[in-house]
């Protein structure tokens, strides 16, 4: 059984930052799960631009607000304490903060190792190792 705090990892090598975000990774692919998960902060007013190619996110919102929007079809879609999206077919998209910090809770597929950043694609690149 594996008991994870997020207040034991701020400021840890498992918060990572990046323009626009903050990421808390509560579990790797070391800790043998098949997934990551992590907690997220995307600042009021930040754009992001991502396209997880290597990966397949769920992500649920649990404060805060903001919107994304689906590169392919322009549609927009708000986010709002409750909502959860899927980037299950690889969506190039767009996330903004709204007018309060999101706090998001994210499960990826396959795992990141965790010290990932955005690539200039705003992807993660796959991870070749073993294990």
């Amino acid at each position: 059984m594996k008991i994870v705090r997020v207040q034991d990892i701020i400021n840890t090598e498992r918060e990572v930052h990046g323009p626009g975000w903050t990421s808390r990774r509560m579990l790797l692919k070391k800790d043998g799960m098949g997934f990551s998960f992590h907690e997220t902060i995307i600042p009021a007013g930040a754009e992001l631009n991502l396209w997880y190619k290597h990966h397949l996110e769920a992500v649920y919102c649990v404060a805060g607000n903001g919107t994304i929007t689906d590169k392919a079809t322009g549609e927009t879609h708000e986010i709002s304490d409750g909502t959860l999206y899927a980037l299950d077919k690889h969506d190039q998209h767009t996330l903004r903060g709204g007018t309060e910090d999101m706090r998001l809770i994210c499960a990826f597929n396959p795992p990141v190792t965790g010290r990932e950043v955005h690539d200039e694609d705003g992807a993660y690149l796959p991870d070749d190792s073993e294990g």
